[in-house]
């Protein structure tokens, strides 16, 4: 419920696109949810000798587990050994076994990116010629089941656990004191800690299975659960736990020691409070722990997914901590005006001064929003096209129009807020007239001596009925203060209509978390994209040996040890981008090829902020290695560099720059 000034909203529009277009245009290359990028073998190539092992290349570092790569021959066996490992940067490699039939053979893999998301999928390649066979390529990550939904739950349970406990708890502090002693809005701040704590300890228990094996049972691993401890993702949900205990002290003073200082007359921590210095220390001791509180809870997020990686993440983290508290502050606020519009006592209404700052207090959050939320969706997104190309674009709009329709709604509040102001001189006269007729003794003083006279009659002939009766008369009184309590809220128009537009603003709410949450868990557009990029650029590659413009470099190189002098040469045939054959020959001072214990190739486009993309070549014999289908992405001014290692603790690397493409 936003208090928005025309004016303001038009500079704000034109500020934001303008930002928008500048940021857009200059887009530079980033990710954050990792994508495969390249492998040898090649996705869908075909290889005249069998590999010793399958490489994958990913645009981040991934986290791998034993079965996080597994090779399938045609008949579906694996032909895979050993454990995935990470010989350089971004390439993971998993061994096979030797003496491997010609034939189709499944890559499928599962790994879990750096932004804390896992990520699946398969590939075949053929050694000698294409065959039939029985393995699936579409193999299905561990989050398609019902461990992933519970997941996905749990995330969205936590986003508005998180989003009610310190947007109600702002509310109370920043716009109505009195709610703190209104049994309704400290029902829903708890509700929302217990909410967020187990949403926490959930996703916790889930976690493993959720990056694994997608079952049910792994749920309950220990060994599962230690691992995930040790992960990024675990320390984060482990701190929130932590700052949840900090939470729940931050709760019992608001509803305790601070509740009982707040003067039901004013609606707002500095009305009334006179010069009461105590009240004032523990009001801005509260507003200062629950600040740093929440922002921490909020970093708990930040610190572990898409913030958290890609371009600019240390700009990128204390930005997503700040969105976040908008968040809260705007939606979770919302939900406790709506809990205090509908539950709050008729003795403590929530006055229209409250309802004035919540206004401005959604403005604010709504502006640090569309600042917030520019910035974010460049990072993700990178273009325009990304807006309708990419699910997460779309996701992005659909976001975009919920919040837009949130806005109108306030418009409407803002009006029912005028109007409640409007009324409320009347409103004070009307209850003053009121309270000066039930001074007079005329009507009531009778009909209470009437009554009392025959409660003590009736006492006098069924005294053993009195507890009973008495039970119920409480009963009665109860129900009918209720519905007095019901009838004086919805006798006015005015506070009637504003509890019906804060209701629609709440239904909206429930929907654009829902969003949000499904966003934090989909690949980002810019991402998609660039995988998208990489694939086609991998599909229309010229097959090796097509091409005339083979790159030869000769390097010398000198380790510092034993024998540690030569020189060393690469050949890259075509020199063009996607597949090329790399040769890579090791001669000593005096001409002839030698053998060291290690060769390995990194390349780098710096123009690009490409690499280093790594390639282990295989020996072929003395003084000779190779490596095929070395992807290369696009044509520019590339940097070869060779680590020569010579002995256990001697080794060097040298480079040169290569044209490619």
């Amino acid at each position: 419920m936003t208090q928005i000034i025309a004016p303001r909203v038009r500079t704000l529009v034109l500020l934001i696109l303008a930002v928008a277009g500048a940021l857009l245009a200059g887009a530079a290359p980033a990710s954050a949810h990792a994508a495969l990028t390249g492998s040898d073998p090649a996705q869908g190539a075909v290889v005249d000798t069998a590999p010793t092992r399958v490489s994958l290349t990913f645009s981040e570092p991934v986290a791998v587990g034993d079965d996080s790569v597994r090779v399938l021959d045609p008949r579906g066996e694996r032909v895979d050994k050993g454990d995935p490992a990470n010989p350089s940067g971004t390439t993971y490699s998993v061994p096979l076994v030797s003496g491997l039939p010609d034939g189709t053979y499944t890559v499928a893999y599962q790994v879990v990116s750096a932004d804390s998301h896992p990520v699946a999928g398969a590939f075949t390649f053929s050694i000698g010629a294409p065959s039939e066979t029985t393995v699936s390529v579409s193999a299905q990550a561990s989050d398609d089941g019902l461990v992933g939904w519970l997941y996905g739950f749990g995330r969205y349970v936590s986003y508005a656990g998180f989003a009610v406990l310190a947007g109600g708890a702002a509310f109370v502090l920043a716009c109505w004191a009195p709610g703190a002693r209104v049994r309704a809005v400290q029902r829903l701040v708890v509700s929302g800690w217990l909410a967020l704590t187990a949403a926490t300890l959930g996703l916790l228990m889930l976690r493993g299975s959720y990056t694994t094996s997608g079952r049910v049972g792994d749920v309950f691993d220990l060994e599962l659960l230690g691992d995930v401890l040790q992960t990024k993702t675990g320390a984060a949900l482990v701190s929130r736990l932590l700052l949840l205990a900090a939470a729940a002290l931050f709760i019992a003073v608001l509803f305790g020691a601070y509740a009982r200082t707040a003067d039901a007359a004013p609606d707002h921590p500095g009305d009334g409070d006179g010069g009461d210095p105590d009240k004032r220390d523990l009001t801005f001791g509260l507003a200062l722990g629950g600040t740093v509180v929440a922002a921490g809870l909020a970093a708990s997020w930040a610190m572990s997914e898409h913030a958290s990686q890609g371009l600019q993440a240390g700009v990128a983290m204390p930005v997503d901590v700040v969105h976040l508290l908008a968040v809260a502050a705007w939606l979770g606020g919302l939900t406790a005006l709506l809990v205090a519009l509908h539950r709050a006592p008729v003795e403590t209404p929530v006055g229209h001064d409250a309802v004035r700052r919540f206004s401005r207090l959604a403005f604010g959050s709504v502006v640090t929003l569309a600042v917030t939320g520019v910035y974010q969706s460049w990072r993700q997104l990178g273009s325009w096209s990304a807006f309708t190309d990419t699910r997460y674009g779309q996701l992005l709009l659909v976001k975009i129009a919920l919040v837009a329709v949130m806005v109108a709604v306030a418009f409407l509040s803002r009006r029912w807020t005028r109007r409640l102001a409007d009324a409320r001189g009347s409103t004070a006269a009307e209850e003053a007239e009121r309270a000066e007729e039930e001074k007079q003794p005329a009507g009531t003083a009778p009909a209470t001596a009437s009554e009392t006279s025959e409660t003590s009659e009736a006492g006098k002939t069924e005294a053993g009925h009195d507890a009973v009766r008495a039970a119920q008369l409480a009963r009665q009184r109860a129900a009918t203060e209720a519905a007095r309590q019901k009838r004086l809220r919805d006798a006015d128009p005015n506070r009637f209509g504003l509890r019906r537009s804060v209701l629609a603003e709440a239904g909206v709410a429930v929907v654009l978390l829902a969003v949000t949450t499904v966003l934090t868990q989909t690949e980002p557009g810019r991402t998609e994209q660039d995988a998208r990029a990489a694939a086609a650029t991998s599909s229309s590659a010229p097959a090796t040996g097509q091409g005339s413009g083979a790159v030869s470099l000769t390097m010398p190189f000198d380790t510092g040890g034993t024998n540690g002098k030569g020189v060393v040469s690469v050949d890259l045939d075509p020199a063009q981008a996607g597949d090329n054959a790399l040769h890579v020959y090791v001669e000593g001072p005096d001409g002839t090829p030698v053998d060291v214990p290690e060769v390995k190739i990194a390349l780098t486009l710096a123009a690009q902020d490409i690499g280093p993309l790594p390639v282990t070549p295989d020996r072929i014999t003395t003084g000779h290695w190779s490596a095929s289908g070395v992807q290369i992405p696009m044509a520019g001014d590339w940097k070869v560099e060779v680590t020569v290692r010579t002995s256990d603790i001697d080794q060097v690397t040298v480079s040169k720059n290569a044209q490619i493409g």
